[in-house]
Formats: C-alpha cells, sequence, structure tokens
C-alpha cells in the first residue's frame, strides 16, 4: 500500500482562516485552498499545525475537511492532520476524515501526555486500526515533546494502513536510519521547510510546507528541483528561500506564516488565542525578511509546474 498512496511533491499545511471575530471563516479558507490549488502544489493538509487544529472544535474541524474535499474536486489529495488528547478521540476524527471522503489522515502523537515508546507507538496502532485510510506518523517533537523514532517507526511496519512518516525533527539522518531498518516501507516526508533539500536527497518523496502557503510556485519548483538532481539551481533558489524558511522552524511558525501569507494577498495574519498577532520587533523583522525576498524574488526555472485548473 505504501507505494500505492500517489503522496509526492508539496503539499502546504495550509492556514485556517478567521473573521475579526475569531468565528471558523469558511469562504476564505476555500478561497486559500483553491488558490494553492491553482498554483500547482501536490496536495494539501488541513488541520494541521499551521492550520490551527487544536484551537478548533470537533464540529469545525469536520467542517474544515469539508471544505477541503469540496474545493479540491479531486485535483489534488486531501490529507486531514488529526491531533488529540486520546487514542479514542483520535480514532472518531479518522473515522469523521473517512466519511468526508479525505484521502488519509496525518496523525500525531497523544497531545499533552508525554508517552513512553510503546505508548507513542500504541498511539499510532490504535489510530490505523480504526480507519482505512492511509495514515501518515507525524513526528514533531520540539512542538509535541513525544519523539516518534526509527525504531518506534520501525515497530508499527505490520499496520498496514500505516504507510507515510513526516519527520519535522531537522535530524536528516533518521531517514537513512528508517530505510536501514525497514528499507522502502514507509513514503518518507520532509516536515521542516529548511532542511527540505536534505531530506530530498536522503530519499524523502514529499514535503508538507509552511511558507509554500506564501509561495507555493516557489515551494514545489525548489522541491522538484531537488527530487530531479538539480543542485545547482536548486542551491540558488534555497539560497533566496532559506530566511523564508527558517520561520518555520519558530514557536510562533504560525502567526509568522500567516502574516507572510496576508502580505503575499492569499490569506489574513489572524490567529485564534492563546496565538497572538506579531507586534513591534518581531513583526518588523519578519516583514523585513519578506521585503528583501521580493526585493529579489528569482525567476524560476522550469520545472514541468503546470497549474491547476
Amino acid at each position: 500500500m505504501a507505494n500505492k498512496i500517489g503522496w509526492e511533491g508539496v503539499f502546504p499545511a495550509v492556514t485556517t482562516q478567521f473573521k475579526p471575530n475569531y468565528e471558523l471563516d469558511l469562504d476564505a479558507t476555500a478561497k486559500v485552498l483553491d488558490g494553492l490549488i491553482r498554483d500547482g502544489v501536490s496536495g494539501l493538509i488541513v488541520c494541521g499545525t499551521v492550520g490551527e487544529n487544536t484551537s478548533l472544535s470537533r464540529s469545525e474541524k469536520v467542517a474544515v475537511m469539508e471544505t477541503a474535499k469540496s474545493v479540491a474536486r479531486g485535483r489534488v489529495p486531501v490529507i486531514a492532520g488529526i491531533a488529540e488528547f486520546t487514542t479514542q478521540f483520535a480514532s472518531e476524527v479518522a473515522k469523521e476524515a473517512a466519511r468526508v471522503g479525505l484521502d488519509g489522515v496525518m496523525v500525531m502523537p497523544a497531545l499533552v501526555y508525554s508517552s513512553k515508546p510503546h505508548e507513542t507507538a500504541a498511539h499510532f496502532r490504535g489510530v490505523a486500526k480504526a480507519t482505512d485510510l492511509p495514515v501518515m506518523v507525524y513526528n514533531n517533537p520540539p512542538i509535541y515533546k513525544n519523539d516518534v523514532t526509527p525504531d518506534i517507526l520501525a515497530s508499527l511496519a505490520d499496520c498496514e494502513t500505516i504507510v507515510c512518516f513526516k519527520d519535522s525533527s531537522g535530524d536528516t539522518r533518521r531517514f537513512i536510519d528508517t530505510k536501514n531498518m525497514v528499507g522502502d516501507r514507509f513514503v518518507l516526508f520532509a516536515g521542516l521547510d529548511d532542511v527540505v533539500v536534505e531530506s530530498v536527497m536522503l530519499g524523502a518523496e514529499g514535503w508538507i510546507s509552511g511558507m509554500s502557503n506564501a509561495f507555493p510556485q516557489e515551494g514545489e519548483t525548489l522541491f522538484r528541483l531537488a527530487k530531479a538532481g538539480r543542485y545547482e539551481e536548486a542551491k540558488a533558489l534555497y539560497e533566496w528561500f532559506m530566511p523564508l524558511l527558517h520561520l518555520d522552524a519558530r514557536p510562533d511558525l504560525v502567526q509568522c506564516i500567516k502574516l507572510c501569507e496576508h502580505i503575499m494577498g492569499r490569506g489574513s495574519a489572524l490567529t485564534r488565542p492563546p496565538r497572538l498577532p506579531l507586534e513591534g520587533a518581531e513583526k518588523a523583522e519578519v516583514e523585513a525578511v519578506m521585503d528583501k525576498a521580493l526585493r529579489n524574488r528569482p525567476k524560476l526555472p522550469d520545472v514541468g509546474l503546470r497549474p491547476a485548473a
């Protein structure tokens, strides 16, 4: 199953849009989703970290899933993030994603609880048993505190529905360690923006990207250059992109990405509390990075990017 899912390329971790009173804005979210597809991204992740999953109610998560399904119209795969306190809650959301008709789920470790390795594995195994959808295991130890090591991942190789591994640890050696343990059992995805080229060199088939919300064509082009081994061209684009990609590694990555998206006219910078807007020197720093990037925005090499209709 792992080699049949067809997940490859850039899947932006799409932002969830809110109205000024913090109510969910499905129309604006739909516009963001459609804009990304039209700019040629390969897939979409909704309700991920950047999508402020943990700031959404259960019904709001389902509404975002339904909106994404409706907007995508089969043009690209749509995967829903699952970030819940318990295995039961996560399993219930996975069943909702299946009901909506999404293409897969991206499962985070159980939140808040710092689990032991065998408990971490049991959580993913439990969610995988609750759904027939393809499951992507999401590892982001700096944010979610529980580390899905290659050993833990290898112990899940017998779970047929677990087909993909997204690593946001920043330690690209894990791609090699995983392959040495279980070969090509899992499709590998880069999950941290500022190590994407290195990740592709080590076998990543896809990239779940934050900053591609603001620069989808640059993100997809960078990924395709790296995948094609066109490293000199990739390096030049990577050097331009890197100050922006570093924003994805900050604790306030959601605010940073949404601000950049807003500057590009693609969405609102508004986040739900407890995430508060960037102010003062922090906001000025991000705006300066964006200003420099836009003044030096490169002409993109041809990688066969064909934006969707």
